[in-house]
């Protein structure tokens, strides 16, 4: 979004936001955990890529092809979908620049944008999504909330995103588990979905 498109009372919330991101980053870095945290944000960066995600738990329902999962994977699918059409839908809209140009990393499109973190959004629909919609047990719950966290501050000191866009993408990744959990699919719904997209019997209805 252009400086000269926006409000006044607009322009100074960014102004603020880009220098409150700046001052917390620095005063994150002051501790020896976040600084060990900075070696290890490019691996979760990666690990909450949406492509990635998205490949992946695809490959996920094929490979296993179990109906006694297939509730909790097209439902979480369905989740990773809505994420990636309703972060690139706003990006596009809103156009807020990133940080610094990113040149390593791929930006294509909305991608190139900063407004809201499709990683921060990303990585709270799967925490709430295996803490509420399908639990695993809570032995998990510890390590994948200090995942979801990690993910969202490393996006702060990779310097892709300011302190809204990752307040805005967790909320976001927030309200869309909420969504998935009012629009839970069955589990023969679900099953009639994958064997539709496989086009396969043998893979609707595994032994």
């Amino acid at each position: 979004m252009k400086s000269n498109q926006m409000s006044p009372v607009l322009k100074s919330i960014l102004e603020k936001d880009v220098k409150l991101t700046d001052r917390f980053v620095t005063f994150l870095l002051q501790f020896a955990s976040f600084k060990s945290l900075k070696i290890h944000c490019k691996f979760l960066e990666v690990s909450c890529d949406g492509i990635a995600w998205l490949c992946t738990w695809i490959a996920f329902i094929w490979l296993l092809n179990s109906r006694d999962l297939y509730q909790m994977q097209v439902n979480m699918l369905i989740g990773l979908l809505l994420d990636i059409l309703i972060v690139a839908v706003l990006k596009a809209f809103v156009r807020r620049r990133r940080p610094v140009a990113a040149t390593d990393m791929l930006t294509i499109g909305p991608d190139k944008f900063s407004f809201p973190s499709g990683h921060a959004s990303r990585a709270f629909y799967v925490l709430i999504f295996f803490t509420k919609l399908h639990s695993l047990p809570i032995i998990f719950w510890m390590p994948i909330t200090a995942w979801a966290v990690s993910v969202v501050l490393s996006r702060l000191i990779l310097k892709r995103h300011y302190i809204l866009d990752v307040c805005a993408g967790a909320l976001i990744g927030v309200i869309e588990a909420l969504f998935i959990g009012l629009i839970w699919l069955s589990e023969d719904s679900a099953a009639s979905i994958v064997g539709f997209l496989a086009e396969d019997k043998a893979f609707s209805e595994p032994n």
